[in-house]
């Protein structure tokens, strides 16, 4: 009989190949028992608690409605949640910082930003359950039928499939690794599954409230000054909830083309602030806006002073805010839906002129003069498709009627559509197949065998390779460990001629630095390897830099994206990304759903006749 025993060697190469394509399985098995066990749990207390065995659940849940002036069943979810998406912001842009200044990790139980997602996003699905299992009478007109005396509220539901969907992006994220490799940027699929559904679950929340609100009837308390600044701040965690997709520019690692940052602040603005107005008075857009720069910095500070990770800065939305707040002065206000278009065509001009000052002076890369056509080509349908949605979400909230229903769903049809083209159109890119870059590195700084540092002169071909306002030409260098630099050093290289560029500061070209040329000019979008280290986990063989150099311009992708696999039928990626785009649609759609019935059996008597409705 032959035996054979696996070698250190065999061990090594085991452990790259799940680091550079997948989770190792015993991390998925921990994972997936823990799901488990954390599942079955909270199946046995809603099981005690619908049964009458324990009281200590409807006792907490008590002691929350007093507190928010809200029935048990919505306080106490409203309580919990709120503590939940401060702790899964914190994880997601702690992990989003240590796969830029570290690299990919070894999986997800060796990342420790991941237990602070996984445990947000699980007390996010156990928010919307303890909604669902509370209630013991019909929580309301609007509630979903379970049993014969089982009645959920639809918002308690919503909030739950918003948990269960992102919650469900964590596994599917390693499959997703095993097929394609470790496609490393934020817009990847899964990863939008799990931004998406944490993102998204604000406006469950919404629903849930005016459920609470409207089933206490007249026994419900004006909400004083506590209660208005604790929605406020739900609509500030609704400002960053529609910002998640935004947070590679935040960090200055855009994957995809600058104009659309501008599409994205608009629309993420206009959505959410002008829900806020409506739902909650003067003032309410711009103390929402001020909450969501106050904790989008308290995270900041602490993801990157504190922790020496890199540097996050985030939209401020102040010019979004005053633009919806003048425009709520005017008789405009009371047309719900027309104020929604426009201030939404507001906020994608005006209000995004006002962001570009702070783009300008925060940002590594500043909106471009030659890049305004577009983006606001692109901005504008969007903020006014976002502004309409959120005119419909603060209808809900306040409890007036809705449109006809035809009409509701035309409009929010309409502006996915309308976004979904706005990004299409942002995701173009080209790749010139004459262009090269003659690099021309040269020591800078104390070099040593362990540390080097170059600085650049860079020459493009041909001399019109590019316009004389192009979004950036720059070195980047990323992954070099956050105890280095906080691991990401970016030049903006200055123009000494039409093709020529020099740098600004000294970068590394050692180590597990990836250093990169990157130019974007219009739809051009390219790169040039300046460094890149061998990775055996992948089979990439190493970059040196050299002295001299000519390399021809390639898509950014493949250096960016250096752990992706293309070892896959060709329909394979698109028929999972479409896999992953209906079941966002799908979300998108219930979260619709929930609002229009709550709107159409919550509606208070006497409330304010919808628009766009036709005359009898």
């Amino acid at each position: 009989m032959h035996t054979s025993f696996m070698t250190t060697s065999d061990v090594t190469d085991l452990r790259l190949a799940a680091e550079g394509g997948g989770a190792a399985l015993d991390q998925v098995f921990l994972m997936s028992a823990a799901a488990g066990v954390v599942s079955i749990g909270l199946l046995w207390i809603g099981y005690l608690h619908r049964t009458h065995k324990i009281t200590w659940l409807t006792t907490l849940a008590e002691w929350a409605a007093r507190r928010v002036n809200r029935p048990p069943w919505a306080a106490l979810p409203i309580f919990l949640f709120t503590s939940t998406i401060i702790c899964a912001l914190f994880g997601f842009l702690w992990d989003v910082s240590l796969h830029i200044g570290d690299g990919r990790d070894e999986g997800p139980l060796a990342n420790p930003a991941h237990y602070f997602i996984l445990v947000g996003l699980f007390l996010l699905f156990i928010s919307g359950m303890l909604s669902v299992f509370l209630p013991f009478e019909k929580p309301g007109r609007s509630a979903i039928r379970i049993t014969r005396n089982w009645y959920a509220p639809v918002g308690g539901i919503l909030l739950a499939g918003c948990g269960f969907y992102a919650l469900l992006g964590f596994p599917l994220d390693d499959v997703w690794h095993r097929i394609f490799g470790q496609d490393v940027t934020l817009w990847g699929p899964t990863h939008l599954m799990l931004i998406g559904g944490a993102g998204l679950s604000l406006i469950a929340v919404v629903i849930l409230d005016r459920e609470g609100r409207a089933a206490m009837g007249a026994d419900l308390p004006p909400d004083g000054r506590g209660q208005w600044i604790v929605r406020c701040l739900a609509f500030g965690g609704l400002v960053i909830g529609m910002s998640v997709f935004q947070i590679e520019y935040d960090f200055g690692v855009e994957q995809f083309r600058l104009v659309l940052q501008p599409m994205m602040i608009a629309g993420a603005g206009a959505f959410a602030l002008v829900a806020a107005r409506i739902s909650l008075g003067p003032g309410s857009a711009l103390v929402a806006a001020v909450f969501a720069i106050l904790l989008r910095g308290v995270v900041a500070v602490v993801v990157g002073p504190a922790l020496g990770a890199p540097i996050n800065v985030f939209p401020l939305y102040l010019g979004a805010a005053v633009v919806i707040e003048l425009l709520a002065l005017t008789p405009l206000f009371k047309r719900r839906v027309l104020f929604g278009a426009v201030a939404g065509l507001g906020v994608a001009t005006v209000g995004l002129w006002i962001e570009s000052w702070w783009i300008a002076a925060a940002y590594p890369f500043p909106w471009v003069t030659g890049m305004w056509g577009e983006a606001l080509a692109m901005a504008i349908p969007v903020g006014v498709a976002a502004g309409l949605c959120g005119a419909l979400l603060g209808i809900v909230s306040v409890g007036e009627r809705l449109p006809r229903r035809w009409i509701s769903i035309t409009a929010v049809v309409l502006s996915v559509v309308v976004i979904g083209g706005a990004v299409a159109n942002g995701l173009r890119v080209s790749v010139p197949a004459d262009m090269t870059a003659r690099v021309v590195l040269t020591p800078a700084g104390a070099n040593d065998a362990a540390e080097q540092n170059v600085t650049a002169e860079v020459f493009l071909d041909p001399s019109d390779a590019i316009s004389g306002d192009p979004e950036w030409v720059t070195l980047m260098s990323w992954q070099g460990g956050i105890d280095n630099d906080r691991g990401i050093v970016i030049d903006r290289l200055e123009r000494v001629g039409p093709n020529q560029f020099r740098s600004t500061e000294p970068m590394p070209v050692s180590g597990s630095w990836k250093t990169i040329l990157r130019v974007q000019d219009g739809t051009t979008m390219a790169g040039v390897p300046v460094y890149l280290p061998a990775d055996p986990a992948i089979g990439a063989e190493g970059e040196p830099a050299q002295q001299t150099s000519t390399k021809p311009f390639v898509a950014e992708i493949s250096i960016l994206q250096r752990e992706r696999t293309f070892d896959y039928p060709s329909w394979l990626f698109g028929a999972a990304s479409l896999v992953v785009l209906v079941c966002s649609l799908l979300l998108i759609t219930a979260l619709s759903w929930g609002a229009g019935r709550v709107n159409s059996r919550e509606t208070t008597t006497g409330a304010r006749e919808p628009e766009l409705q036709p005359q009898r």
